[in-house]
């Protein structure tokens, strides 16, 4: 549109007249009432309202559908299904760990009872009775008919963790090593010395060697000097390793706190000695090899 001088006057009359019309509007003939112009709003809302009222329900549809986008009822079992599918991968993962962790606890057991030229029942831990009858013992999930018998020692990959006291036709018990009733003779290795080691607590033992003047350091390693008749305990099997010596002055003996290999308190898979080796290993089942 060109700016001419016509122009210039429409546009100017316009707006005196929407002027006008709002100031006729606003002079009612009472405060409130509406003006001479009511009737021309009223009938505009009565036209234009219905129109106004769909256009806005259309526009609140069409926001619910995008807002609830992704939570149709396909989506929400499709969400559904993903969400169970990750928890069964959570689960086969853990299951994976833990099946990992005994291959290499089996692994271990299977290299320490060749290293010893032993003969074994393998078997597994059912139960943890800590402290039951004032004793830390353990059942096991194997019996007589597997060949196991009272007395006879039992290991898992790190190391002694007890010997066999009742035995039944599918279970058997095991007094576990740390337990304040078990009494181990002992060694230790690369050395003749002996001693006889008790149980303190979980992860402890007390071994009183018979050497006074005996001169040992931590970490020196502790083996099982092994029973007449190797029962209960087969001679070589590793106990643990000496973690402070106590000072006992005057004593006979040469206390020193041991630290267990075996940890009772998450051993799993084991092996009862049923025939000990021809003859004695002396540290070949030392961590090692020393």
């Amino acid at each position: 549109m060109r700016d001419t001088r016509r122009t210039r006057i429409v546009l100017a009359a316009l707006l005196l007249g929407g002027f006008g019309l709002i100031t006729v509007d606003a002079q009612g003939a009472r405060p409130g009432a509406p003006g001479p112009l009511g009737k021309v709003r009223a009938f505009g809302q009565s036209v234009f309202g219905p129109v106004e009222r769909t256009a806005d329900g259309v526009v609140r549809d069409v926001g619910s559908l995008f807002a609830g986008w992704g939570h149709s009822d396909a989506d929400r079992k499709r969400i559904s299904e993903l969400t169970a599918q990750v928890s069964s991968l959570k689960g086969r993962l853990e299951t994976t760990d833990d099946v990992r962790a005994r291959a290499a606890q089996l692994d271990r057991l299977l290299k320490l009872i060749a290293a010893g030229d032993l003969r074994t029942v393998p078997a597994r831990l059912v139960g943890l009775a800590p402290a039951q009858d004032g004793t830390w013992s353990a059942t096991i999930d194997a019996g007589r008919r597997d060949g196991v018998a009272e007395n006879q020692t039992v290991l898992d990959g790190d190391g002694l963790v007890g010997r066999t006291t009742g035995v039944g036709p599918d279970t058997a018990t095991v007094l576990l090593a740390v337990d304040p009733a078990s009494t181990v003779g002992v060694r230790l290795a690369g050395s003749g010395t002996i001693g006889a080691a008790t149980g303190q607590d979980p992860h402890t033992l007390r071994v009183e060697f018979l050497d006074p003047q005996l001169h040992v350091k931590p970490g020196a390693i502790v083996v099982t000097l092994g029973s007449a008749g190797d029962a209960p305990f087969v001679p070589g099997v590793p106990v643990g390793t000496v973690r402070e010596v106590v000072s006992t002055p005057g004593a006979l003996t040469r206390t020193v706190l041991v630290t267990p290999y075996a940890d009772a308190t998450s051993v799993d898979t084991v092996a009862v000695v049923v025939q000990p080796p021809r003859t004695d290993p002396r540290d070949a089942m030392v961590p090692g090899g020393q």
